[in-house]
């Protein structure tokens, strides 16, 4: 059993329920063992577009890397997902940030994710979850990580209660 850490975020139709529906449709092939707190942040690359929910839950797996990707973009599909320009909006986008202690790069996928240092939407809600983690080829854990980055535009919506269709 893998663990491995996934970024989710939405910034098209209701974000919060393409969000919970992204978690609901994960197992039993990924089981959630963690989950963040929801936060709202300013699109990176393309910026003219609606802001973006985020969040990082943990999981365990028994899915290899790439058959685990393919898991989730079928999940985006189902979300309602198309092709579009790269950071471009989407109802939902799912990402391996990385998976146990591996390190993988091929033309599909990198591992760990290569924008995690740079990404406060991303470090953060993963601070929220595994702040001691050390990536592989990180000379620092996620919590310094965090530090060095600017999370100036990131607002914390929610506890990590927010994943059940109940909650708030």
């Amino acid at each position: 059993m893998a663990e491995v850490g996934i970024a989710l975020g939405s910034n098209l139709g209701d974000r919060l329920a393409n969000l919970r529906r992204g978690l609901a449709l994960l197992p039993p092939a990924v089981r959630v063992t963690a989950l963040s707190a929801l936060y709202e942040s300013a699109p990176v690359g393309v910026t003219e577009q609606p802001r973006f929910l985020n969040a990082v839950c943990l999981a365990e797996t028994d899915l290899l890397p790439h058959p685990l990707l393919e898991r989730l973009q079928r999940i985006e599909w189902d979300v309602g997902r198309r092709p579009g320009p790269r950071w471009g909006p989407r109802p939902l986008d799912l990402d391996i940030l990385f998976y146990d202690n591996w390190r993988l790069e091929d033309e599909r996928l990198t591992i760990p994710h290569p924008r995690i240092a740079e990404r406060g939407f991303v470090l953060r809600p993963l601070a929220d979850v595994a702040p001691r983690r050390r990536l592989p080829g990180w000379s620092v854990d996620v919590r310094a990580a965090l530090a060095g980055v600017d999370t100036g535009d990131l607002v914390r919506l929610a506890d990590a209660g927010w994943g059940t269709p109940a909650a708030g």
